[in-house]
């Protein structure tokens, strides 16, 4: 948390020493007060950000980096597109591209290279691969709910989601504005509703966390015959589910999360979660 706010207050030029302190007091009272222990890594970006959000005065912080990010990947649409047309099992080429967007995450602290993780996704393989399993279930499911994470990313997601060609597909966003997670805004920009029905969740958190999404998220939650959820954030939020059939899409980014799925940082896999 405390890294995020500072990494904040450089992007957006928050010099004034007492609004600083303010804020770090503000967030030593609600660390103080919740206790360390009881508050998930999503709720701590959740709070940093929105304390930011505040006392800046600006809704979305990480506007700009989305824009940029949407609009570049969708300058590569049409040649990963060929790209998945053109391989031997055009399924799988285009699950390879939806897990090489998930390096685009300004949370973590660690730099990304979108380009090389894109020229080497068909060469790469995860760590943890239930992929097999996913398209058995896809095939037998009456609807499936894709969790969406990051914006850029939501463009290789719109690859896959192209390319299997359910015909009851939710495609779900964050309910506001929360680092450079996935609104309804970015979806709609993308074209994401000419592949799926688009949906809120109803919450700000960069997660799932069901006991905050909307009523209307999770009567489709619980229709869904399958989850496809993408990014750690997801994961953070959905780990302990059990009720659905759930897999986790995404590039471990932190050791605590790489050693609760069986990998580590930097690898990418396809987790299901009844393979526990």
């Amino acid at each position: 948390m405390y890294r995020q706010v500072r990494d904040l207050f450089k992007k957006h030029h928050i010099r004034s020493a007492s609004v600083c302190n303010k804020i770090m007091r503000e967030i030593h009272n609600y660390v103080n007060k919740k206790g360390i222990e009881n508050i998930s890594a999503p709720e701590a970006s959740r709070y940093a950000n929105k304390i930011i959000q505040y006392h800046s005065g600006i809704k979305d912080l990480y506007f700009k980096e989305k824009q940029t990010y949407n609009r570049l990947l969708l300058g590569l649409y049409d040649e990963l597109m060929a790209n998945i047309r053109s391989a031997g099992n055009p399924e799988n080429a285009a699950l390879r591209y939806a897990l090489a967007g998930n390096i685009i995450d300004f949370g973590p602290p660690r730099s990304f290279d979108i380009h090389s993780a894109l020229a080497s996704a068909l060469k790469k393989e995860p760590a943890i691969d239930h992929s097999e399993i996913l398209f058995s279930e896809l095939r037998k499911a009456k609807a499936v709910l894709y969790l969406g994470d990051n914006a850029g990313e939501i463009v290789t997601d719109k690859l896959f989601i192209s390319t299997i060609q359910h015909q009851n597909l939710y495609f779900a966003v964050r309910g506001a504005p929360i680092m450079n997670d996935v609104t309804l805004e970015d979806a709609y920009f993308v074209g994401m509703d000419k592949e799926a029905r688009i949906i809120s969740n109803g919450y700000d958190a960069p997660s799932t966390l069901l006991t905050n999404c909307s009523t209307e998220f999770l009567d489709v939650y619980e229709q869904a015959d399958m989850i496809i959820s993408k990014g750690q954030g997801n994961l953070e939020g959905l780990i302990d589910e059990e009720n659905k059939k759930i897999f986790f899409l995404l590039t471990v980014k932190c050791d605590i999360m790489g050693e609760k799925v069986g990998a580590n940082v930097g690898d990418v896999v396809i987790w299901y979660n009844r393979m526990k």
